[in-house]
């Protein structure tokens, strides 16, 4: 049986939508002049800063849809092997506090709260 494709938010605001931060893990997000957003995940453990950038696009600049693509390069000091992957915005609240993102396999999904940003694994 065909699962039905996720509803993703429509007319999202990206630069209102930037700037979600959780303990000893950040994703930093810029807008930049041609529409894409330039990423960069961080993380520190044991004093140490781990980090990866890459770039966010729609998914299809003519649709509305929050379907983004993501894609960062591997292994981020030798920039050869590009990563794309899929970053849906199923949900945002109002205030885009609160934000569920997924992706179509339905294997991953990111739940955003403030200074809180969990990823449950496995999700069918």
């Amino acid at each position: 049986m065909a699962k039905k494709e996720m509803a993703v938010v429509k007319g999202i605001d990206l630069e209102l939508y930037m700037g979600r931060n959780g303990e000893n893990t950040r994703a930093t997000y810029t807008l930049n002049e041609d529409g894409t957003v330039h990423v960069l995940n961080e993380t520190w453990s044991y004093d140490k800063r781990d980090y990866i950038e890459g770039t966010a696009y729609k998914a299809d600049p003519k649709s509305d849809e929050a379907k983004l693509k993501v894609k960062f390069y591997v292994p981020p000091f030798l920039p050869i092997i590009p990563v794309v992957g899929d970053y849906w915005v199923l949900y945002l609240d109002q205030d885009y506090t609160y934000a569920l993102i997924g992706e179509p396999r339905r294997k991953y999904l990111w739940v955003c709260f403030p200074f809180i940003y969990l990823i449950i694994y496995g999700v069918t």
